[in-house]
Protein backbone atom coordinates (compact mmCIF):
# COMPACT_ATOMS: atom_id res chain seq x y z
CA UNK A 1 0.00 0.00 0.00
CA UNK A 2 1.53 3.34 -0.95
CA UNK A 3 1.45 6.30 1.41
CA UNK A 4 -1.67 7.81 -0.24
CA UNK A 5 -4.03 4.88 0.33
CA UNK A 6 -5.54 6.10 3.59
CA UNK A 7 -5.92 9.61 2.15
CA UNK A 8 -7.63 8.15 -0.92
CA UNK A 9 -10.03 6.16 1.26
CA UNK A 10 -10.96 8.94 3.66
CA UNK A 11 -11.20 11.69 1.01
CA UNK A 12 -12.89 9.86 -1.87
CA UNK A 13 -14.59 6.69 -0.62
CA UNK A 14 -18.23 6.93 0.40
CA UNK A 15 -19.96 4.22 2.43
CA UNK A 16 -23.44 3.52 3.71
CA UNK A 17 -23.61 3.73 7.50
CA UNK A 18 -25.87 1.67 9.76
CA UNK A 19 -28.64 4.26 9.50
CA UNK A 20 -28.61 4.06 5.68
CA UNK A 21 -26.93 7.43 5.06
CA UNK A 22 -24.08 7.85 2.54
CA UNK A 23 -21.12 9.30 4.42
CA UNK A 24 -17.37 9.79 4.14
CA UNK A 25 -15.35 6.75 5.20
CA UNK A 26 -13.37 7.45 8.35
CA UNK A 27 -11.48 4.50 9.84
CA UNK A 28 -12.57 3.31 13.27
CA UNK A 29 -10.14 1.80 15.80
CA UNK A 30 -10.31 -1.84 14.59
CA UNK A 31 -10.07 -0.75 10.93
CA UNK A 32 -6.98 1.29 11.74
CA UNK A 33 -5.32 -1.79 13.21
CA UNK A 34 -5.95 -3.75 10.00
CA UNK A 35 -4.76 -0.83 7.87
CA UNK A 36 -1.50 -0.64 9.83
CA UNK A 37 -0.83 -4.38 9.39
CA UNK A 38 -1.35 -4.20 5.63
CA UNK A 39 0.69 -1.01 5.34
CA UNK A 40 3.59 -2.58 7.24
CA UNK A 41 3.68 -5.64 4.97
CA UNK A 42 3.49 -3.46 1.88
CA UNK A 43 6.36 -1.28 3.09
CA UNK A 44 8.46 -4.37 3.77
CA UNK A 45 7.90 -5.46 0.17
CA UNK A 46 6.37 -8.81 1.11
CA UNK A 47 3.10 -10.37 -0.09
CA UNK A 48 0.22 -9.26 2.13
CA UNK A 49 -1.48 -12.15 3.89
CA UNK A 50 -3.86 -11.34 6.75
CA UNK A 51 -6.39 -13.48 8.63
CA UNK A 52 -8.96 -11.65 10.75
CA UNK A 53 -11.00 -13.20 13.55
CA UNK A 54 -13.65 -10.67 14.41
CA UNK A 55 -16.75 -9.74 16.31
CA UNK A 56 -19.73 -8.74 14.20
CA UNK A 57 -20.10 -5.32 12.56
CA UNK A 58 -16.50 -4.18 13.05
CA UNK A 59 -16.20 -2.85 9.49
CA UNK A 60 -13.38 -5.07 8.21
CA UNK A 61 -15.22 -6.05 5.03
CA UNK A 62 -15.80 -2.38 4.28
CA UNK A 63 -12.12 -1.51 4.72
CA UNK A 64 -11.03 -4.53 2.67
CA UNK A 65 -13.34 -3.47 -0.18
CA UNK A 66 -12.08 0.11 -0.03
CA UNK A 67 -8.41 -0.91 -0.10
CA UNK A 68 -8.89 -3.42 -2.90
CA UNK A 69 -10.99 -0.97 -4.91
CA UNK A 70 -8.21 1.61 -4.69
CA UNK A 71 -5.58 -0.99 -5.64
CA UNK A 72 -7.66 -2.06 -8.66
CA UNK A 73 -9.13 1.20 -9.90
CA UNK A 74 -5.87 3.18 -9.83
CA UNK A 75 -3.52 0.61 -11.39
CA UNK A 76 -3.20 -1.26 -14.69
CA UNK A 77 -3.64 -4.97 -15.17
CA UNK A 78 -4.78 -5.74 -11.62
CA UNK A 79 -7.28 -8.55 -10.99
CA UNK A 80 -9.15 -8.64 -7.71
CA UNK A 81 -11.41 -11.46 -6.54
CA UNK A 82 -14.03 -11.15 -3.81
CA UNK A 83 -15.61 -14.36 -2.51
CA UNK A 84 -18.47 -14.38 0.00
CA UNK A 85 -20.23 -17.23 1.80
CA UNK A 86 -23.68 -16.74 0.25
CA UNK A 87 -25.33 -14.98 -2.67
CA UNK A 88 -26.80 -11.99 -0.83
CA UNK A 89 -23.44 -11.30 0.84
CA UNK A 90 -21.78 -11.40 -2.59
CA UNK A 91 -24.32 -8.89 -3.89
CA UNK A 92 -23.77 -6.62 -0.89
CA UNK A 93 -20.00 -6.58 -1.39
CA UNK A 94 -20.37 -5.88 -5.10
CA UNK A 95 -22.86 -3.09 -4.35
CA UNK A 96 -20.31 -1.62 -1.96
CA UNK A 97 -17.69 -1.52 -4.75
CA UNK A 98 -20.17 0.05 -7.20
CA UNK A 99 -21.12 2.66 -4.59
CA UNK A 100 -17.48 3.60 -4.16
CA UNK A 101 -17.14 4.05 -7.94
CA UNK A 102 -20.39 5.97 -8.36
CA UNK A 103 -19.47 8.46 -5.64
CA UNK A 104 -15.93 9.19 -6.83
CA UNK A 105 -15.30 12.68 -8.23
CA UNK A 106 -15.48 12.54 -12.01
CA UNK A 107 -11.79 13.33 -12.32
CA UNK A 108 -10.98 10.28 -10.16
CA UNK A 109 -13.14 7.75 -12.00
CA UNK A 110 -11.35 5.25 -14.25
CA UNK A 111 -13.16 4.51 -17.51
CA UNK A 112 -15.51 1.61 -16.88
CA UNK A 113 -15.29 -0.90 -19.75
CA UNK A 114 -17.95 -3.26 -18.51
CA UNK A 115 -20.28 -3.79 -15.60
CA UNK A 116 -22.53 -6.74 -15.01
CA UNK A 117 -24.15 -8.20 -11.95
CA UNK A 118 -20.88 -9.30 -10.39
CA UNK A 119 -17.97 -7.68 -12.24
CA UNK A 120 -16.36 -4.27 -12.77
CA UNK A 121 -13.73 -3.82 -15.49
CA UNK A 122 -11.70 -0.61 -15.65
CA UNK A 123 -9.71 0.66 -18.64
CA UNK A 124 -7.04 2.41 -16.64
CA UNK A 125 -4.74 3.00 -19.62
CA UNK A 126 -6.82 3.30 -22.75
CA UNK A 127 -5.53 1.59 -25.84
CA UNK A 128 -2.98 -0.62 -24.12
CA UNK A 129 -5.32 -3.53 -23.51
CA UNK A 130 -4.19 -3.58 -19.86
CA UNK A 131 -7.45 -3.59 -17.95
CA UNK A 132 -8.12 -4.04 -14.25
CA UNK A 133 -11.01 -6.07 -12.90
CA UNK A 134 -13.00 -6.63 -9.72
CA UNK A 135 -14.94 -9.89 -9.74
CA UNK A 136 -17.38 -10.96 -7.01
CA UNK A 137 -18.14 -14.66 -6.56
CA UNK A 138 -20.04 -16.91 -4.19
CA UNK A 139 -18.35 -19.85 -2.49
CA UNK A 140 -19.82 -23.26 -3.19
CA UNK A 141 -19.92 -23.04 -6.99
CA UNK A 142 -17.80 -25.65 -8.78
CA UNK A 143 -14.31 -24.40 -9.58
CA UNK A 144 -14.93 -20.88 -8.30
CA UNK A 145 -11.96 -18.70 -9.25
CA UNK A 146 -9.91 -21.55 -10.70
CA UNK A 147 -9.71 -20.13 -14.22
CA UNK A 148 -8.48 -16.72 -13.04
CA UNK A 149 -5.20 -15.24 -11.94
CA UNK A 150 -5.58 -12.73 -9.12
CA UNK A 151 -3.39 -10.08 -7.59
CA UNK A 152 -5.80 -9.62 -4.69
CA UNK A 153 -8.34 -11.78 -2.89
CA UNK A 154 -10.88 -10.89 -0.24
CA UNK A 155 -12.19 -14.08 1.37
CA UNK A 156 -15.25 -13.03 3.36
CA UNK A 157 -16.79 -15.09 6.20
CA UNK A 158 -14.66 -18.11 5.29
CA UNK A 159 -15.85 -20.09 8.32
CA UNK A 160 -19.33 -20.15 6.78
CA UNK A 161 -18.43 -21.13 3.22
CA UNK A 162 -20.56 -24.06 2.03
CA UNK A 163 -19.40 -27.31 0.45
CA UNK A 164 -15.78 -28.41 0.35
CA UNK A 165 -14.27 -25.07 1.30
CA UNK A 166 -10.77 -26.50 1.75
CA UNK A 167 -10.73 -27.51 -1.90
CA UNK A 168 -12.20 -24.14 -2.95
CA UNK A 169 -9.57 -22.27 -0.93
CA UNK A 170 -6.78 -24.42 -2.37
CA UNK A 171 -7.88 -23.56 -5.90
CA UNK A 172 -8.15 -19.86 -5.12
CA UNK A 173 -4.76 -19.66 -3.46
CA UNK A 174 -3.17 -21.36 -6.45
CA UNK A 175 -4.48 -18.44 -8.52
CA UNK A 176 -2.51 -15.83 -6.53
CA UNK A 177 1.24 -15.70 -7.27
CA UNK A 178 3.50 -15.25 -4.26
CA UNK A 179 4.70 -11.78 -5.21
CA UNK A 180 5.07 -8.51 -3.25
CA UNK A 181 2.24 -6.83 -5.15
CA UNK A 182 -0.34 -9.44 -4.11
CA UNK A 183 -2.78 -9.34 -1.22
CA UNK A 184 -5.03 -11.93 0.45
CA UNK A 185 -7.39 -10.83 3.23
CA UNK A 186 -9.34 -13.62 4.95
CA UNK A 187 -11.89 -12.47 7.49
CA UNK A 188 -14.62 -14.26 9.40
CA UNK A 189 -16.52 -14.55 12.60
CA UNK A 190 -15.98 -17.95 14.19
CA UNK A 191 -18.13 -20.98 13.43
CA UNK A 192 -16.92 -23.54 15.93
CA UNK A 193 -13.98 -25.84 15.33
CA UNK A 194 -13.40 -26.20 11.60
CA UNK A 195 -10.95 -25.17 8.85
CA UNK A 196 -10.96 -21.45 9.63
CA UNK A 197 -9.84 -22.22 13.18
CA UNK A 198 -7.08 -24.49 11.90
CA UNK A 199 -5.77 -21.73 9.63
CA UNK A 200 -6.08 -19.23 12.49
CA UNK A 201 -4.20 -21.47 14.93
CA UNK A 202 -1.37 -22.00 12.45
CA UNK A 203 -1.14 -18.24 11.86
CA UNK A 204 -0.88 -17.63 15.61
CA UNK A 205 1.93 -20.21 15.84
CA UNK A 206 3.73 -18.77 12.80
CA UNK A 207 3.15 -21.93 10.78
CA UNK A 208 1.74 -20.13 7.71
CA UNK A 209 2.15 -16.72 6.07
CA UNK A 210 -1.00 -15.11 7.47
CA UNK A 211 -0.64 -12.32 10.01
CA UNK A 212 -3.37 -12.96 12.62
CA UNK A 213 -5.56 -10.07 13.77
CA UNK A 214 -8.16 -10.50 16.48
CA UNK A 215 -10.35 -7.62 17.60
CA UNK A 216 -12.82 -8.08 20.44
CA UNK A 217 -16.10 -6.20 20.64
CA UNK A 218 -14.74 -4.07 23.47
CA UNK A 219 -12.36 -2.34 21.05
CA UNK A 220 -15.20 -0.66 19.14
CA UNK A 221 -16.26 2.52 20.95
CA UNK A 222 -19.83 2.45 19.67
CA UNK A 223 -20.54 -0.77 21.62
CA UNK A 224 -21.49 1.20 24.71
CA UNK A 225 -24.75 2.28 26.39
CA UNK A 226 -25.02 4.60 29.44
CA UNK A 227 -24.96 2.61 32.69
CA UNK A 228 -28.34 2.47 34.44
CA UNK A 229 -27.22 1.42 37.91
CA UNK A 230 -27.77 -2.37 37.86
CA UNK A 231 -25.82 -4.61 40.24
CA UNK A 232 -22.97 -6.48 38.60
CA UNK A 233 -22.95 -10.28 38.53
CA UNK A 234 -19.80 -12.22 39.44
CA UNK A 235 -19.25 -12.86 35.74
CA UNK A 236 -19.43 -9.15 34.98
CA UNK A 237 -17.01 -8.39 37.81
CA UNK A 238 -14.58 -10.88 36.25
CA UNK A 239 -15.01 -9.18 32.88
CA UNK A 240 -14.04 -5.90 34.52
CA UNK A 241 -11.04 -7.58 36.10
CA UNK A 242 -9.69 -9.36 33.04
CA UNK A 243 -10.74 -6.99 30.24
CA UNK A 244 -11.09 -3.58 31.91
CA UNK A 245 -14.66 -3.21 30.67
CA UNK A 246 -16.46 -0.02 31.62
CA UNK A 247 -19.92 0.02 33.15
CA UNK A 248 -21.26 1.45 29.87
CA UNK A 249 -19.73 -1.47 27.94
CA UNK A 250 -21.27 -3.96 30.37
CA UNK A 251 -24.62 -2.24 29.88
CA UNK A 252 -24.32 -2.67 26.10
CA UNK A 253 -23.33 -6.31 26.62
CA UNK A 254 -26.50 -6.98 28.64
CA UNK A 255 -28.60 -5.26 25.98
CA UNK A 256 -26.97 -7.21 23.13
CA UNK A 257 -27.40 -10.60 24.84
CA UNK A 258 -31.07 -9.91 25.42
CA UNK A 259 -31.91 -8.30 22.08
CA UNK A 260 -29.44 -9.59 19.47
CA UNK A 261 -28.72 -13.07 20.82
CA UNK A 262 -32.08 -14.20 22.18
CA UNK A 263 -30.76 -14.27 25.72
CA UNK A 264 -28.18 -16.93 24.79
CA UNK A 265 -24.87 -15.93 26.37
CA UNK A 266 -22.95 -18.64 24.52
CA UNK A 267 -24.27 -17.27 21.22
CA UNK A 268 -23.15 -13.80 22.28
CA UNK A 269 -19.64 -15.05 22.99
CA UNK A 270 -19.40 -16.57 19.53
CA UNK A 271 -20.81 -13.51 17.73
CA UNK A 272 -19.15 -10.89 19.94
CA UNK A 273 -16.07 -12.49 21.49
CA UNK A 274 -13.58 -10.85 23.83
CA UNK A 275 -10.84 -13.39 23.10
CA UNK A 276 -10.02 -15.84 20.30
CA UNK A 277 -10.74 -18.74 22.65
CA UNK A 278 -14.18 -17.34 23.42
CA UNK A 279 -14.88 -16.96 19.70
CA UNK A 280 -14.27 -20.63 18.96
CA UNK A 281 -16.88 -22.02 21.31
CA UNK A 282 -16.94 -25.82 21.21
CA UNK A 283 -19.92 -27.19 19.35
CA UNK A 284 -19.99 -30.08 21.83
CA UNK A 285 -20.44 -30.29 25.58
CA UNK A 286 -17.07 -29.23 27.00
CA UNK A 287 -15.95 -31.37 29.93
CA UNK A 288 -14.11 -28.55 31.67
CA UNK A 289 -15.16 -25.11 32.94
CA UNK A 290 -14.75 -22.99 29.80
CA UNK A 291 -14.99 -19.62 31.55
CA UNK A 292 -12.24 -20.56 34.01
CA UNK A 293 -10.04 -21.74 31.14
CA UNK A 294 -10.54 -18.60 29.06
CA UNK A 295 -9.85 -16.33 32.03
CA UNK A 296 -6.73 -18.32 32.96
CA UNK A 297 -5.39 -18.06 29.41
CA UNK A 298 -5.59 -14.26 29.73
CA UNK A 299 -3.52 -14.35 32.93
CA UNK A 300 -0.66 -16.56 31.78
CA UNK A 301 2.64 -14.96 30.86
CA UNK A 302 5.21 -16.30 28.45
CA UNK A 303 7.22 -19.27 29.79
CA UNK A 304 10.45 -18.44 31.56
CA UNK A 305 12.39 -20.58 29.08
CA UNK A 306 11.84 -22.70 25.99
CA UNK A 307 14.26 -25.28 24.70
CA UNK A 308 15.38 -28.90 24.99
CA UNK A 309 18.20 -31.05 26.35
CA UNK A 310 21.42 -32.27 24.79
CA UNK A 311 23.46 -35.01 26.44
CA UNK A 312 26.10 -37.68 25.97
CA UNK A 313 24.72 -41.17 25.39
CA UNK A 314 26.80 -44.30 25.83
CA UNK A 315 24.80 -47.46 25.13
CA UNK A 316 27.84 -49.67 25.73
CA UNK A 317 28.39 -48.51 29.26
CA UNK A 318 28.14 -51.65 31.46
CA UNK A 319 26.97 -49.91 34.65
CA UNK A 320 25.83 -46.52 35.84
CA UNK A 321 23.88 -44.04 33.81
CA UNK A 322 24.06 -44.26 30.03
CA UNK A 323 23.06 -40.58 29.80
CA UNK A 324 25.57 -38.07 31.12
CA UNK A 325 26.68 -34.46 30.66
CA UNK A 326 23.12 -33.16 30.32
CA UNK A 327 22.84 -29.56 29.15
CA UNK A 328 19.86 -27.31 28.57
CA UNK A 329 19.62 -25.49 25.22
CA UNK A 330 17.61 -22.27 25.05
CA UNK A 331 15.56 -22.23 21.84
CA UNK A 332 12.44 -20.12 21.18
CA UNK A 333 11.18 -22.95 18.97
CA UNK A 334 11.95 -25.62 21.55
CA UNK A 335 9.38 -28.18 22.64
CA UNK A 336 9.95 -27.96 26.40
CA UNK A 337 8.57 -24.96 28.27
CA UNK A 338 9.75 -24.00 31.76
CA UNK A 339 7.33 -22.08 34.00
CA UNK A 340 9.18 -22.37 37.30
CA UNK A 341 12.83 -23.20 37.92
CA UNK A 342 13.79 -26.30 39.89
CA UNK A 343 13.74 -25.73 43.61
CA UNK A 344 14.03 -27.80 46.79
CA UNK A 345 10.62 -29.44 46.33
CA UNK A 346 9.58 -32.95 45.38
CA UNK A 347 8.38 -33.26 41.77
CA UNK A 348 6.43 -35.74 39.68
CA UNK A 349 6.08 -36.10 35.91
CA UNK A 350 3.16 -37.48 33.93
CA UNK A 351 3.40 -38.36 30.26
CA UNK A 352 1.17 -39.46 27.41
CA UNK A 353 2.71 -41.36 24.50
CA UNK A 354 1.88 -40.84 20.84
CA UNK A 355 -0.41 -43.41 19.30
CA UNK A 356 -1.20 -43.92 15.66
CA UNK A 357 -1.54 -40.89 13.42
CA UNK A 358 -0.33 -37.43 14.32
CA UNK A 359 -0.52 -37.54 18.12
CA UNK A 360 2.20 -35.96 20.23
CA UNK A 361 4.43 -37.21 23.02
CA UNK A 362 3.77 -35.09 26.09
CA UNK A 363 5.09 -34.62 29.60
CA UNK A 364 4.07 -32.40 32.52
CA UNK A 365 6.19 -31.66 35.59
CA UNK A 366 4.29 -30.86 38.79
CA UNK A 367 5.36 -29.66 42.19
CA UNK A 368 4.18 -32.80 43.96
CA UNK A 369 3.14 -30.97 47.13
CA UNK A 370 1.22 -28.02 45.65
CA UNK A 371 0.20 -29.48 42.28
CA UNK A 372 1.61 -26.47 40.41
CA UNK A 373 2.62 -27.15 36.80
CA UNK A 374 6.27 -26.11 36.44
CA UNK A 375 7.26 -27.49 33.01
CA UNK A 376 5.74 -29.08 29.90
CA UNK A 377 7.02 -31.13 26.95
CA UNK A 378 5.12 -31.60 23.67
CA UNK A 379 6.67 -32.93 20.49
CA UNK A 380 6.45 -35.48 17.70
CA UNK A 381 9.61 -37.58 17.90
CA UNK A 382 10.90 -41.12 18.07
CA UNK A 383 10.11 -43.04 21.26
CA UNK A 384 13.72 -43.41 22.33
CA UNK A 385 14.43 -39.69 21.93
CA UNK A 386 11.25 -38.84 23.86
CA UNK A 387 12.34 -41.16 26.66
CA UNK A 388 15.75 -39.51 26.90
CA UNK A 389 14.24 -36.01 27.07
CA UNK A 390 11.93 -37.18 29.85
CA UNK A 391 14.91 -38.74 31.62
CA UNK A 392 16.73 -35.40 31.48
CA UNK A 393 13.63 -33.52 32.63
CA UNK A 394 13.27 -35.87 35.60
CA UNK A 395 16.85 -35.31 36.68
CA UNK A 396 16.58 -31.56 36.30
CA UNK A 397 13.56 -31.55 38.66
CA UNK A 398 15.12 -33.76 41.33
CA UNK A 399 15.38 -33.46 45.06
CA UNK A 400 18.33 -34.12 47.29
CA UNK A 401 18.33 -35.29 50.87
CA UNK A 402 20.80 -36.98 53.17
CA UNK A 403 20.43 -40.19 51.13
CA UNK A 404 21.52 -38.50 47.92
CA UNK A 405 19.85 -37.32 44.71
CA UNK A 406 16.52 -38.66 43.54
CA UNK A 407 14.93 -37.56 40.23
CA UNK A 408 11.26 -36.70 39.90
CA UNK A 409 8.74 -39.55 40.04
CA UNK A 410 8.11 -40.57 36.43
CA UNK A 411 4.68 -41.86 35.33
CA UNK A 412 4.29 -42.48 31.58
CA UNK A 413 1.18 -43.99 29.99
CA UNK A 414 1.80 -47.52 28.73
CA UNK A 415 -1.28 -48.39 26.68
CA UNK A 416 -0.02 -47.88 23.15
CA UNK A 417 3.61 -48.77 23.87
CA UNK A 418 5.50 -50.00 26.90
CA UNK A 419 8.81 -48.96 25.35
CA UNK A 420 9.35 -45.67 27.24
CA UNK A 421 8.92 -47.33 30.63
CA UNK A 422 11.11 -50.30 29.69
CA UNK A 423 13.71 -47.96 28.28
CA UNK A 424 13.75 -45.87 31.47
CA UNK A 425 14.40 -49.07 33.42
CA UNK A 426 17.23 -49.98 31.05
CA UNK A 427 18.70 -46.48 31.39
CA UNK A 428 18.71 -46.90 35.17
CA UNK A 429 16.08 -44.28 36.03
CA UNK A 430 15.47 -44.94 39.74
CA UNK A 431 12.06 -43.38 40.45
CA UNK A 432 9.27 -44.85 38.32
CA UNK A 433 5.54 -44.99 39.01
CA UNK A 434 4.54 -48.55 39.94
CA UNK A 435 1.16 -50.14 39.37
CA UNK A 436 0.07 -53.56 40.56
CA UNK A 437 -1.52 -56.12 38.29
CA UNK A 438 -2.60 -59.71 38.91
CA UNK A 439 -0.74 -62.54 37.20
CA UNK A 440 -3.40 -64.48 35.27
CA UNK A 441 -1.80 -67.86 36.02
CA UNK A 442 -0.59 -67.59 39.62
CA UNK A 443 -2.99 -64.92 40.85
CA UNK A 444 -0.05 -63.20 42.53
CA UNK A 445 0.02 -59.39 42.36
CA UNK A 446 2.86 -58.29 40.11
CA UNK A 447 4.36 -54.82 39.83
CA UNK A 448 4.60 -53.01 36.51
CA UNK A 449 5.84 -49.55 35.62
CA UNK A 450 3.80 -46.71 34.12
CA UNK A 451 0.13 -45.78 33.99
CA UNK A 452 -2.47 -47.97 32.32
CA UNK A 453 -5.53 -46.16 30.97
CA UNK A 454 -8.60 -48.38 31.32
CA UNK A 455 -12.37 -47.99 31.53
CA UNK A 456 -11.84 -47.83 35.29
CA UNK A 457 -8.84 -45.50 35.59
CA UNK A 458 -9.71 -43.06 32.78
CA UNK A 459 -12.84 -41.57 34.43
CA UNK A 460 -10.92 -41.27 37.72
CA UNK A 461 -8.06 -39.19 36.35
CA UNK A 462 -10.35 -37.01 34.21
CA UNK A 463 -12.63 -36.33 37.19
CA UNK A 464 -9.63 -35.19 39.22
CA UNK A 465 -8.52 -32.85 36.43
CA UNK A 466 -12.05 -31.44 36.11
CA UNK A 467 -11.91 -30.61 39.81
CA UNK A 468 -8.51 -28.90 39.46
CA UNK A 469 -9.77 -26.76 36.54
CA UNK A 470 -12.88 -25.82 38.50
CA UNK A 471 -11.29 -25.06 41.87
CA UNK A 472 -7.55 -24.45 41.33
CA UNK A 473 -6.96 -23.54 37.71
CA UNK A 474 -4.18 -21.15 38.76
CA UNK A 475 -2.00 -24.28 39.12
CA UNK A 476 -1.99 -24.79 35.33
CA UNK A 477 0.50 -22.65 33.40
CA UNK A 478 0.48 -23.99 29.85
CA UNK A 479 -1.74 -22.23 27.30
CA UNK A 480 -1.68 -25.12 24.82
CA UNK A 481 -2.96 -27.51 27.48
CA UNK A 482 -5.75 -25.12 28.39
CA UNK A 483 -6.69 -24.61 24.74
CA UNK A 484 -6.77 -28.38 24.28
CA UNK A 485 -9.22 -28.57 27.17
CA UNK A 486 -11.65 -26.36 25.25
CA UNK A 487 -11.98 -29.10 22.63
CA UNK A 488 -12.25 -31.93 25.14
CA UNK A 489 -15.96 -32.76 25.02
CA UNK A 490 -18.52 -35.42 25.85
CA UNK A 491 -19.40 -37.30 22.70
CA UNK A 492 -22.90 -38.50 21.81
CA UNK A 493 -22.48 -41.46 24.15
CA UNK A 494 -21.26 -39.25 26.99
CA UNK A 495 -17.61 -40.35 26.77
CA UNK A 496 -15.10 -37.53 27.41
CA UNK A 497 -12.67 -37.25 24.48
CA UNK A 498 -11.07 -34.80 22.08
CA UNK A 499 -13.42 -33.30 19.53
CA UNK A 500 -12.97 -34.85 16.09
CA UNK A 501 -9.87 -33.46 14.42
CA UNK A 502 -8.25 -32.30 17.69
CA UNK A 503 -5.82 -33.74 20.24
CA UNK A 504 -6.04 -34.71 23.89
CA UNK A 505 -2.39 -35.68 24.46
CA UNK A 506 -1.71 -32.73 26.77
CA UNK A 507 -4.97 -33.20 28.67
CA UNK A 508 -4.33 -36.88 29.30
CA UNK A 509 -0.68 -36.30 30.17
CA UNK A 510 -1.64 -33.70 32.76
CA UNK A 511 -4.36 -35.94 34.20
CA UNK A 512 -1.78 -38.73 34.57
CA UNK A 513 0.65 -36.32 36.25
CA UNK A 514 -1.92 -35.34 38.88
CA UNK A 515 -2.79 -38.98 39.48
CA UNK A 516 0.90 -39.83 40.01
CA UNK A 517 1.17 -37.38 42.93
CA UNK A 518 -0.43 -40.04 45.12
CA UNK A 519 2.70 -42.15 44.82
CA UNK A 520 5.27 -39.48 45.67
CA UNK A 521 6.98 -40.46 48.92
CA UNK A 522 7.94 -37.46 51.00
CA UNK A 523 10.44 -39.59 52.89
CA UNK A 524 13.02 -36.98 53.87
CA UNK A 525 12.92 -33.22 53.86
CA UNK A 526 14.90 -31.97 50.86
CA UNK A 527 17.98 -29.93 51.66
CA UNK A 528 19.31 -26.92 49.79
CA UNK A 529 22.55 -27.68 47.98
CA UNK A 530 24.83 -25.34 46.02
CA UNK A 531 24.57 -27.64 43.02
CA UNK A 532 23.24 -30.95 41.86
CA UNK A 533 25.94 -33.61 41.84
CA UNK A 534 24.49 -34.89 38.58
CA UNK A 535 25.95 -31.76 36.94
CA UNK A 536 29.28 -30.03 37.23
CA UNK A 537 29.57 -27.45 40.01
CA UNK A 538 31.41 -25.22 37.54
CA UNK A 539 28.38 -24.92 35.29
CA UNK A 540 25.96 -22.02 35.27
CA UNK A 541 23.21 -22.02 37.89
CA UNK A 542 19.83 -22.79 36.39
CA UNK A 543 17.95 -21.49 39.40
CA UNK A 544 19.68 -18.32 40.48
CA UNK A 545 21.21 -18.30 43.94
CA UNK A 546 20.33 -21.85 44.94
CA UNK A 547 18.89 -25.10 43.72
CA UNK A 548 19.98 -27.35 40.89
CA UNK A 549 22.65 -26.37 38.41
CA UNK A 550 22.72 -27.08 34.73
CA UNK A 551 24.66 -25.56 31.88
CA UNK A 552 22.66 -23.26 29.60
CA UNK A 553 23.79 -23.13 25.97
Amino acid sequence: MNINTKKYIEEYVKIRDKSGSIIDFKLNEPQQRLYDIIKEQKEKGIPVRVIILKARQMGFSTLAEAILFKETATKCNVNTGIIAHKEDATSNLFTMSKRIYDNLPECMKPKKKASNAKELIFDNDEGTGLKSKMKCMTAGADGVGRSDTFNNLHLSEYAFWPGNKKETLLGLMQSVPYLPNTMVIMESTANGYEDFKEIWDKAVKGENDYIPLFVGWNELKEYSIPYNGFELTEEEKNLQKYHNLTLDQLTWRRWCIANNCGGDIEQFKQEYPLTPQEAFISSGNCVFDKDNIINRIQEIDRPLKKGYFVYDYNDEKPSGSKITNIKWVNDDKGYIEIYEMPNIYYYCIGGDTAGEGSDYFTGHVLNAKTGKQVARLRHQMDEDLYTRQMYCLGYMYNHKNENGIKPALMCIESNFSSFPNKELVRLGYPNLFVREKEDKISGVMDKSYGFRTTSITRPVIIAELVKIVRDNIELINDKETLEEMLTFIKNEKGRPEAQQGYHDDLVMGLAIAYYSRNQVIFDKEPIITPYNAFFSDEEEAFNGDYGERIKII
